[in-house]
């Protein structure tokens, strides 16, 4: 079943780190040849394409800033010329961005968030479509949050409100592409232990979250990884799109 990974081509966005470097892993193990994204952490990013790479599979590392259409356009294009062509794209690419509550909102912040967390998504997704359509289909998995269900904590409104979009645009991309043979699919986090909320929440609030999931323990980037695996897997979801997996120890149970 998981043979049909090996040679596979895929581009993960944000792949140096957190979600995105499990998932790299995880494919690498599994004879994928991998687009290690990364945006400013390049020696993060050549870690995660070794380790890739000492796990059987392929890697190398492209850099852009995928908030920017021109960079995404060019990030895809790259990708499928040095893997000669594209079998999977992985919109991982996130971050907050910082809390920032409605009062302190501005142009500039709600451009950033969502620049990096919508647009990214769209014209990634986009730029892929030639190389799926050469290739007579695709699979395309998008990287959403169970923020996009429940509004987020404080000071994480654009934040969620971007990753409401790119889960109601996973349904909508799902039925535009499904005839030409292009799966879309997303895998939804909850509170993961990674550097994200390192950098975004306090101690308070991430003993707030884990009280909340019935689990009683934050989840770890490994533990996303097998949702990814199963959409990526044509044996396994071959008949699987528009769905957005929940990844969350029983947080929010839709």
């Amino acid at each position: 079943m998981f043979n049909e990974w090996k040679g596979k081509r895929v581009l993960i966005t944000g792949a140096s780190r957190g979600i995105g470097a499990a998932v790299a892993r995880q494919l690498g193990e599994l004879g994928a040849r991998v687009a290690v994204h990364y945006h400013a952490s390049a020696d993060l990013a050549e870690t995660v394409a070794q380790a890739v790479r000492d796990a059987g599979g392929e890697a190398f590392t492209l850099s852009g800033d995928v908030s920017r259409s021109s960079q995404a356009q060019r990030l895809v294009d790259e990708a499928a010329e040095r893997l000669g062509g594209l079998d999977l794209l992985i919109n991982n690419a996130g971050d907050m961005l910082g809390r920032v509550s409605l009062d302190d909102m501005d142009d500039e912040q709600y451009d950033r968030v969502m620049d990096l967390n919508a647009r990214s998504v769209v014209m990634a997704s986009r730029a892929a479509l030639p190389h799926f359509r050469r290739a007579g289909r695709g699979n395309i998995i998008h990287t959403t949050s169970i923020a996009a269900r429940n509004g987020g904590g404080p000071g994480a409104g654009l934040y969620a409100s971007a990753k409401g979009f790119v889960s109601t645009l996973t349904r909508s991309m799902a039925k535009e592409l499904a005839g030409e043979g292009i799966r879309v699919n997303g895998v939804a986090p909850g509170t993961i232990a990674t550097d994200f909320h390192e950098r975004h929440s306090s101690e308070a609030q991430m003993a707030a979250a884990r009280a909340s999931i019935p689990m009683g323990r934050l989840g770890s980037a490994e533990e996303c990884v097998g949702a990814y695996v199963f959409l990526g897997t044509d044996t396994m979801s071959g008949y699987v799109t528009g769905q957005v997996i929940e990844v969350n120890g029983g947080q929010l149970m839709p």
